[in-house]
């Protein structure tokens, strides 16, 4: 069997204001209907030629409930989704993950993938995997080489010891390369025998891990024992913290592959990108004969080599003469810059968090496990909410000290206790929440139950909750 490790953290602030902290760019969709997460999750689950188990997922535990959400939707049963207590680099998240797989099968193939990357075509994916197959069989450490089509300076490269042959067979890797300037990547690009560095990895789990205790032995006893002491939070598996907290900080590129002696590369010619900026989304979303790309409720008049979007139904964007440009708006935020400044959007994110503007990090939407909410109007003394609850889901038994509220069902039936009284509430029906009183909100039907929330009081924050009960298990003040 090959076990997908789909790596799903980061914040993607490059791709500023579609991704944020709070919800970054592998839940949104950048390129198609599908967010890049599910694309990548079917890419490695849907194969007729690759024997895939269930995908084990790592990430981080504010995204574990969208994590689940989204595979549900796209029609995929996990096989585990490891809870990272904080981000500490991929070196300690595929350890983990080989650890805990080859607990599960001494003799796993692991076939590890960020979780935001574009591969369009999915049957010449999985004939390369399948072409590394045989050198994991010999031990080897395998990992993917993009082609590349352009002097690239925001991608490492792998240099071969020669250009390939162009059959994908796997071929030795001579070193990696740091991202180089422009002219260096030019030259590179020249001489034919580089490839971009994928952060694609095949391998057996007892192989990689014979890697750390030989190249990285600092990272092997802080994660093994985080491992073995993982407790189990509704179906998630939580890595001890205090153990994870002593892993160093480092990726496993630094912390094995640099230093492996029994790596090999497989090349890929078919497609790939990182979507590492604006530029890169305009690129895989098939420009027009002028370079125009537009999407959701936008208009481009007499523009050239630019994208213009708009996320919001009721936000229309309009570009008239422009060239080089990208515009990208959202309901709380809009986005005007130079495609040559792509890789600057960060800047922009480091700007608002200086200002503590909430749209440097917050997603408009606010996913919880039952569902999301948005804020639709924020006044001194009053805050409207839309929120959705998912079928079945339920909101916990809470109280507020601070605000009392009304609840107006515009979609699907809640089911409403306030105090001792449980009743339902239908669409176009309404329901009034006093402070103080112990209250839930809870969909027992088959379909998505949306609501409008006006809440009133001295303090409308969402840390003003008392919480009794709560079947997703989270603490007092914790959100929703």
């Amino acid at each position: 069997m090959i076990y997908p490790v789909i790596l799903c953290g980061g914040s993607g602030t490059r791709l500023w204001p579609l991704s944020r902290k709070s919800y970054p760019k592998q839940f949104v969709p950048l390129v198609g209907e599908q967010a890049l997460f599910q694309a990548s999750a079917q890419r490695l689950t849907s194969s007729q030629t690759l024997p895939f188990a269930p995908p084990c997922v790592i990430t981080g535990s504010d995204f574990r409930f969208i994590v689940t959400e989204q595979l549900a939707e796209a029609g995929i049963d996990p096989g585990s989704i490891l809870i990272e207590p904080e981000g500490r680099n991929t070196g300690p998240a595929v350890l983990a993950a080989a650890l805990h797989l080859a607990g599960l099968d001494p003799e796993a193939v692991i076939l590890v993938a960020p979780s935001d990357h574009v591969v369009p075509d999915t049957e010449a994916f999985h004939a390369a995997v399948e072409r590394g197959l045989e050198a994991v069989g010999q031990g080897k450490l395998v990992t993917f080489g993009i082609q590349p089509d352009r002097a690239e300076t925001g991608y490492g490269y792998l240099e071969l010891p020669q250009a390939p042959d162009g059959s994908g067979q796997a071929v030795p890797l001579n070193r990696f390369v740091e991202k180089p300037d422009a002219e260096t990547a030019g030259k590179m690009l020249a001489a034919g025998n580089y490839l971009w560095n994928a952060g694609i990895f095949l391998f057996r789990a007892k192989d990689i891990i014979a890697a750390f205790q030989q190249h990285a032995a600092a990272l092997v006893a802080p994660v093994q024992a985080s491992v073995s002491n993982a407790q189990t939070d509704l179906g998630f598996l939580r890595l001890a913290p205090e153990d994870w907290a002593q892993a160093p900080d480092i990726s496993i590129d630094y912390a094995v592959m640099e230093h492996a002696d029994n790596l090999t590369v497989v090349p890929f010619s078919k497609g790939w990108s990182d979507l590492g900026g604006w530029d890169a989304v305009w690129r895989e979303s098939g420009p027009d004969a002028r370079g125009v790309v537009t999407s959701g409720a936008a208009t481009a008049i007499d523009c050239r080599d630019s994208m213009l979007r708009s996320d919001s139904d009721n936000l229309e964007v309009v570009g008239i003469g422009l060239e080089n440009i990208v515009a990208v708006a959202m309901n709380d935020a809009v986005l005007v810059a130079d495609t040559s400044r792509a890789q600057d959007v960060k800047l922009a994110v480091e700007a608002l968090k200086q200002k503590q503007a909430p749209q440097a990090v917050q997603f408009p939407k606010d996913h919880r496990p039952w569902g999301w909410f948005e804020s639709l109007v924020v006044g001194g003394r009053f805050q409207v909410k839309r929120i959705l609850v998912h079928p079945g889901a339920s909101l916990s038994l809470q109280s507020h000290f601070h605000r009392s509220e009304h609840w107006i069902v515009v979609e699907g039936t809640a089911r409403v206790t306030v105090d001792d009284e449980v009743k339902l509430v239908t669409e176009n029906e309404s329901v009034y929440i006093p402070l103080g009183a112990v209250h839930r909100m809870e969909n027992p039907g088959k379909v998505p139950m949306v609501l409008i929330e006006v809440q009133t009081g001295s303090y409308v924050g969402e840390d003003d909750i008392v919480r009794y009960e709560d079947i997703y298990a989270r603490g007092q003040g914790a959100k929703g």
